[in-house]
Parts: C-alpha cells; sequence; structure tokens
C-alpha cells in the first residue's frame, strides 16, 4: 500500500536519491523492505530471508531502476505504482538466485551501497554477487532525503503529536498507587491504539527509581503514593509516522520541596533548548542549551543521554542532538527535545516534545502542559 503519498512526490524522492548517490560517490544504491524502501516507494512490508530488493542507480549510471521480488510475494505490490516511477518489476522463484540477477540489473558498477537496516543474509551474499565492488552504507544518501521534511511528513507527524497527546491527557484514568507499571503499561497500550495509532511501539513507566533508568520498560513493581513516574509513550499512525513524548508525574500526593525544585531545573532546561531552536544553530548547539541549566545545577552528571533525535517513518532517525553533531539545522527537520534528571536509586525525570524547524524558528508538536503533573 502506498499511504495515499502521490505518485509525483514518491518520484521526485527517488530522482533526489539518485542524485544523493552519485554525490556519496556510489553507483547504485540497493535497498530491502523497510522504512528507507517505504519513503522512497509507499511500500510498507518486512526483510523475510527471500531477497526483495530495490535497485536504484545513482544519476549518469546506465542501470534502469529495478524491484527484484519473489514471485510469490509480487502480488503484495499491486499498489505500488511501478510503472509511474519507472520502476522495472523482475520476479525470482524458488532455486533461483536472486543475487545473480540482482548483479544482472546493476550495470556494471564499481561502487555500491546498501541500506543501513539490510540484513547481514542479503549483504553478505551481495557481498558474494559482487566479489571486487567495495560496499558502504546507504544511510548518508538517504538520511539527506529524510531528515528533511515536508509539508505533508509535518502535518502527519503533527498529527501524530496530536494522538499521543490525547493518551498522556487520560492518564488521571490509569496512573494511581496500588497498580503495578505492568498494569498501567498495558492501559497505557490500549488507549494508544484507541487514540488513532496502528500500535503502541513502546510504553515506559518508570516508577520510583525505576524512573531513573532511562529506558525501563515496566515490571511488577506496585506504584506507591509519593511516587515520581516517568510516562515515555509512542507509536506509529497508520501512515507510519511516528508519535514519542515523555511527561513525568507525581502520583498520591504533592512531591518533596527537593523533586521540585530539580524539577523545575530540568523544565527550564527543555525551554532553553526548544527556544533555542532555529534555522542555522547546529544539532549540537540544541544539546549544549538542555545541558548547560543541568549542569549549572550540579545535575550535569545525571544527565545521561542526548537531548534528542530525529523522527518520522522510525521512531529514532536523524538528526540526532547531541554534542559534537555540528549539522546545521534547516526548516523541515523534525526531532525530540527530551532533557532527563536521573538520580539511581531514588528517582528520574524527563520532558520530551517533538519539534519542528520551520523558517524562522520552531514548532512545537506535543502541548501537553509540562509542569510536574499531580495525580
Amino acid at each position: 500500500m502506498t499511504d495515499a503519498v502521490p505518485t509525483e512526490l514518491l518520484a521526485d524522492r527517488l530522482r533526489r536519491a539518485a542524485e544523493f548517490a552519485a554525490e556519496q560517490d556510489t553507483d547504485v544504491l540497493f535497498l530491502t523492505p523497510g522504512t528507507d524502501l517505504r519513503y522512497l516507494t509507499g511500500f510498507d512490508g518486512a526483510s523475510h530471508e527471500r531477497l526483495t530488493c530495490l535497485i536504484i542507480p545513482a544519476a549518469g549510471h546506465r542501470a534502469p531502476p529495478a524491484l527484484v521480488v519473489p514471485k510469490l510475494e509480487a502480488p503484495g505490490f499491486a499498489g505500488v505504482p511501478l510503472e509511474a516511477l519507472g520502476i522495472d518489476l523482475l520476479t525470482w522463484t524458488d532455486g533461483e538466485d536472486p543475487y545473480l540477477l540482482v548483479s544482472d540489473l546493476a550495470g556494471g558498477p564499481t561502487r555500491m551501497s546498501v541500506d543501513d537496516a539490510m540484513p547481514a543474509r542479503h549483504v553478505l551474499a551481495l557481498r558474494d554477487a559482487f566479489p571486487d565492488i567495495p560496499q558502504s552504507l546507504g544511510g548518508p544518501v538517504l538520511r539527506e532525503l529524510r531528515m528533511r521534511k515536508d509539508a505533508a511528513e509535518v502535518a502527519r507527524l503533527r498529527a501524530a503529536g496530536e494522538a499521543i497527546d490525547r493518551v498522556h491527557a487520560r492518564m488521571g484514568e490509569m496512573l494511581r498507587p496500588g497498580r503495578t507499571e505492568a498494569e498501567v503499561g498495558a492501559d497505557i497500550t490500549a488507549a494508544i491504539v484507541a487514540e488513532g495509532h496502528a500500535e503502541a511501539a513502546f510504553v515506559i513507566v518508570g516508577s520510583g527509581p525505576n524512573g531513573a533508568s532511562p529506558h525501563h520498560d515496566v515490571s511488577d513493581r506496585v506504584i506507591e503514593a509519593g511516587d515520581v513516574v516517568v510516562i515515555d509513550i509512542g507509536g506509529p499512525l497508520p501512515d507510519g509516522y511516528n508519535s514519542d513524548c515523555t511527561r513525568t508525574y507525581a502520583v498520591g500526593g504533592e512531591p518533596s520541596a527537593q523533586v521540585k525544585e530539580t524539577y523545575a531545573v530540568l523544565q527550564e532546561a527543555q525551554e532553553r533548548a526548544v527556544g533555542a531552536v532555529r534555522p542555522g544553530a547546529t544539532a549540537a548547539s540544541i544539546d549544549r542549551a538542555a545541558r548547560e541549566p543541568i549542569t549549572e545545577a550540579g545535575h550535569g552528571e545525571h544527565f545521561i543521554h542526548r537531548t534528542g533525535h530525529g523522527i518520522g517513518l522510525d521512531v529514532h532517525e536523524e538528526p540526532y542532538i547531541v554534542d559534537g553533531n555540528d549539522l546545521v539545522l534547516e526548516p523541515g527537520m523534525a526531532f525530540s527535545i527530551e532533557p532527563g534528571i536521573y538520580q539511581a536509586g531514588g528517582w528520574g525525570a524527563r520532558i520530551e516534545d517533538i519539534v519542528v524547524v520551520t523558517g524562522t524558528g520552531v514548532e512545537r508538536l506535543n502541548h501537553n502542559p509540562r509542569d510536574l503533573v499531580v495525580l
């Protein structure tokens, strides 16, 4: 299925991918099913042991674009406008060598790239099919396209942000003392789907000391009155674009003065980082804007991860908002701003919004209160 992405837009993406491939000094780019293939063709499917491979020649290379598909899986591409996109469809059956077919179609490249998420079984088999051709990762080609969202993609991310906001707005129905993290997580998972997502990609319910583990999942720990609870949730809408939003809650009564004071530092850090987003700023500068107030308040060692990650068809993609990344931000780049403070053995807190760089500044895609919500 194509998720109603206009054929003209898909064609433009393929054209630009070919141009970027040439700029990255590769002759041909090979893609197996995943989000890169979905971005370029609209096809949403998984990669299996049988090879499905899109062959994208770089601009100026003599091979035509082609898609090699197992014959038994070809009906799944009926909704993909291959002919309109100028892509030849070729099928193979069990017992035939699909990698030999790919090598015949590739036009004698001297340099080749494979998509970053291609299964190793296919990477190694393509290496055998092109024994004298160096392989490189296709990420540098695709990220030039995917990290700059067009207006339609921003609209899809905006809808995803609104959907996950509705789930956080319902947290009072689910999060209360006496329930386990797993019980709360099950209710949140159902709410994520009920509010318009295709599925829940992740549900983190970090209560009390578990909140100090940024990638905690859920557990059988019973939530107690006075706990600070980190809720980090998200997933894809049916069109494939993801939400990701974190809020921190105080359950069963007002938090202590120490918790309030520390949380205020975190809230200021998130505001400063969001306020620093604009065209021309670097990814590293946004990370510094979040990190400086936390460090100045004496909690620098408790902020133990990058400030953010890009988001789109993948929950985590380019650009990454981290120290050392001097990427200059441009309109259309979408990413999280999610500083955290984690006190091992005690409690943790994180505030996360998805933002998009605009022509003059920044747009937040999440709008629920960022205060420490008392339930």
